[in-house]
């Protein structure tokens, strides 16, 4: 094997025409110069430099000629790569959906333990509905997305029921002749949940409002504004359970899935799916039970 210092010395003796000359611009002394020279002329067989007696000048030999050659273009390969790997390099960014109405807290911890096995990862959360997300995936603007769907409505890289419950104030949900609803935007499976439900049992409804944020859902319901259809997880302790008896029917469960192309996946996104699948798979007993 070729060594480098050696190469790179004799490049340098060669461009000052001179050992000293080389000496004082490696810093070394004329002496381990020449060594150098004589130990990389040893290693290849080959005599490389004629040196001048009389004036002390060196120049390059037919073989020396040829060594240079190399030896100019493998210190330029050496460099590029010393370059390349102590640059900064750019960060592989992933880009994660998420459904406006899903708690992101829950994913928070281990998708901080992810960033710190992934320093050169950047993670974008981009929240929007369900089918907007799937529109995502489609289109290549999403590296993955986590939706609520019908169960087992398509191929996915892990899936969990979500069961849903009534939720609001009991009393007032008995006492209204037309239910106030608070509702998620359209295309919403929850809201789908909902509006079927009641128009399946012949009551009256009527949208008392309405938010994009699973946080805005929680304080219209827990503030009196009407009845809503939320995952067991989200039910906050300010509200009421409805059920059959308050003249709210369990409605089938819904379908948490993460979605991608498992056949593209790189590393990096298989471990973020690792991360996705433990996060959700802690939080199972909340969704399923």
């Amino acid at each position: 094997m070729l060594d480098l210092e050696l190469l790179k010395t004799l490049v340098c003796v060669v461009d000052e025409g001179s050992f000293t000359r080389a000496a004082n611009r490696v810093h070394r002394t004329q002496s381990t110069v020449s060594q150098q020279v004589r130990k990389l002329e040893q290693s290849v067989g080959k005599t490389l430099l004629l040196r001048d007696r009389a004036g002390g000048n060196v120049s390059a030999t037919e073989d020396g000629e040829l060594m240079l050659v190399y030896a100019r273009r493998l210190l330029a390969i050496a460099g590029e790569a010393e370059h390349v790997l102590l640059a900064p390099r750019a960060a592989r960014v992933l880009r994660l959906g998420v459904p406006e109405d899903f708690d992101v807290s829950r994913l928070t911890v281990l998708l901080a333990g992810f960033a710190a096995r992934h320093p050169d990862a950047r993670l974008e959360t981009i929240s929007g509905m369900s089918a907007g997300l799937r529109d995502g995936l489609a289109s290549g603007e999403l590296d993955l997305a986590l939706v609520k769907r019908e169960p087992g409505d398509g191929p996915c890289l892990a899936a969990w029921p979500e069961r849903l419950i009534w939720v609001g104030d009991r009393q007032r949900a008995r006492d209204a002749a037309v239910v106030p609803l608070v509702l998620f935007p359209q295309g919403c499976i929850y809201r789908k949940r909902m509006i079927y439900a009641l128009e399946s049992a012949g009551r009256p409804w009527h949208i008392a409002y309405h938010s994009h944020s699973l946080a805005g859902v929680q304080a219209a319901v827990a503030a009196g504004l009407g009845v809503s259809l939320l995952p067991a997880f989200a039910r906050l302790d300010s509200h009421g359970l409805l059920d059959a008896e308050d003249g709210f029917a369990a409605v089938p469960s819904t379908e948490l899935a993460i979605v991608g192309d498992q056949r593209a996946l790189s590393p990096v996104e298989q471990d973020l799916v690792a991360a996705l699948k433990q996060a959700i798979g802690d939080a199972t007993g909340d969704l399923a039970a």
